[in-house]
């Protein structure tokens, strides 16, 4: 699955890593842009969800491996491989969030980070 490079414009980073998501049927794919937000912790958040741990899980492999042999990198930091209800890609610039869905509904980190530009991607795949 690749995103249309030609209807919106990220990082390339960001793009691979919704690439890698994609791989693997990830859902409700969205870009929030931080860039413009004072104090941001990173210039993008991608958030997706899957069905169950075992999609978690392999969506946050996917994440990692399509990164990894597209740009050659690997995530600074990561947490929540033990239980896969909410995995974090830490890219520095770009986090990636992989939540089980009842998991990213709680916390709601589109609703918290609201000020960001945001972009649903899932209807591209």
């Amino acid at each position: 699955m690749k995103l249309d490079k030609s209807e919106v414009k990220f990082s390339e980073l960001t793009d691979t890593i919704v690439e890698g998501m994609g791989e693997v049927k990830g859902q409700h794919i969205t870009v929030l842009d931080l860039r413009e937000i004072e104090n941001s912790v990173c210039d993008f958040f991608v958030i997706c969800d899957g069905t169950s741990n075992t999609q978690v899980r392999a969506l946050g492999n996917s994440v990692e491996k399509t990164v990894r042999e597209k740009l050659g990198d690997k995530p600074w930091h990561v947490e929540g491989r033990d239980n896969s209800e909410w995995i974090l890609l830490d890219y520095v610039n770009v986090v990636a969030h992989i939540f089980q869905k009842e998991v990213r509904e709680f916390y709601d980190l589109d609703s918290l980070w609201s000020d960001a530009e945001v972009t649903v991607l899932e209807d591209k795949y």
